[in-house]
């Protein structure tokens, strides 16, 4: 197991790099100029020299990329062009709002959706099981955005306690931010909880008609043993690897939920920075999203070879 961790490790750090050098190269060759960015649109010839100066901007490429790979160990990931602000400061007065998004909303599509995988699995071809496909239809035709805006319009009357003007008055009691984030969980989580309802009913299936689950059977077992013991275990593989994935990607993009509840997280962040052509803060939540990626990947793995003791061999 622990050889099966390392070799997880040096594939993660070398992803990292990969991401970082591209990231990199990406603020070089961003039609976005960073001197005009900070000097704004009245700036002369002369400021905008002494602005690339200052940046360090008129150095060798290769000493700008040794000196961007030398600060990210340390958090380091530069100054904002609008605000002159460090990068890891902004990411981080928005990071708990979109984590508490991504993991609240997690535990609803998950819970939920293998919930509803087992519960159409174990009624194959019958009402139940055709209701459940039918929600699971809903839920992938409706995308996040129309989910939080028939939300937001069912509950209309209720406005002020489901997020708009998120945090502006203050840290709120743990009360009332969860009673402020149940809309915003339910509208990430609706799309989402279809797909693993989805995944969960086709992986069920296929280890349902496995012959140690027949065996079990035949043995005499309960059929709720054989289902959530037996079976469950062995589907929930490929449930809990792709939960890894999207938990991790989510962080990075959750652009459209935050706008439409108001809520001050990283995916407004992104979007103010993309308006106003912050190249450093675009690099920063990219390069952080990489980091949530991998080491979700990361534990994800750790988990499967947990469940599935092969894969610490492959």
């Amino acid at each position: 197991m622990t050889g099966f961790v390392i070799r997880r490790l040096l594939h993660a750090l070398v992803v990292l790099w990969l991401v970082s050098t591209l990231v990199f190269a990406f603020l070089h060759l961003s039609p976005v100029a960073a001197e005009r960015v900070v000097g704004g649109p009245r700036a002369t010839a002369a400021d905008l020299a002494q602005i690339r100066r200052a940046l360090g901007l008129d150095r060798p490429v290769l000493v700008q990329y040794g000196d961007f790979l030398a600060r990210l160990p340390r958090g380091d990931l530069g100054d904002s062009y609008v605000n002159g602000a460090p990068v890891a400061t902004l990411v981080a007065e928005r990071l708990p709002v979109t984590l508490l998004l991504v993991l609240g909303a997690a535990v609803l599509w998950f819970t939920g959706g293998v919930a509803v995988g087992v519960y159409g699995a174990t009624r194959a071809r019958r009402a139940g099981d055709r209701a459940a496909t039918a929600l699971v239809l809903a839920g992938l035709s409706t995308p996040p955005f129309v989910t939080a805006l028939v939300l937001l319009q069912v509950f209309s009357t209720g406005l002020g306690e489901v997020g708009i003007g998120f945090f502006e008055a203050g840290p709120p009691s743990w009360d009332h931010l969860l009673q402020r984030m149940v809309l915003p969980w339910t509208a990430l989580a609706f799309l989402m909880a279809a797909a693993y309802a989805r995944l969960t009913r086709g992986a069920m299936l296929d280890v349902l008609g496995e012959d140690y689950v027949r065996t079990a059977r035949a043995k005499g077992l309960p059929e709720r043993r054989v289902v959530y013991r037996h079976a469950l275990r062995s589907a929930l593989t490929p449930v809990v690897t792709q939960l890894g994935v999207d938990v991790g990607a989510l962080v990075g993009s959750t652009v459209v939920v935050e706008k439409v509840f108001g809520l001050q997280g990283v995916g407004q962040l992104v979007h103010q920075s993309i308006t106003l052509g912050d190249t450093p803060v675009i690099m920063g939540v990219t390069l952080l999203a990489t980091v949530f990626v991998v080491a979700a990947n990361l534990l994800v793995d750790v988990g499967y070879a947990v469940l599935d003791p092969r894969v610490r061999l492959s």
